[in-house]
């Protein structure tokens, strides 16, 4: 009895010393992966950003009048 108890509380006190060190491994591993995700996030908003702005300029340029006229028939 004494034996089949002591299993036990060894299996518990593995299952644990596991389960923590799981948690520490799949904390530490996801936090570079983060990183990596937020520089394409903010290089993919900068890219945007550009489009947006270059876009603006060149449509307030051909509503003052600095568009190059049409050509049509």
């Amino acid at each position: 009895m004494i034996f089949l108890v002591a299993v036990l509380v060894g299996m518990l006190a593995g299952g644990a010393v596991c389960v923590r060190y799981l948690r520490q491994e799949i904390a530490g591993n996801i936090g570079p992966r983060l990183r990596r995700m937020q520089l394409q996030l903010d290089n993919l908003e900068a890219e945007i950003n550009l489009a947006m702005t270059t876009r603006l300029v060149e449509l307030s340029q051909r509503c003052d009048g600095h568009a190059p006229p049409h050509e049509g028939k």
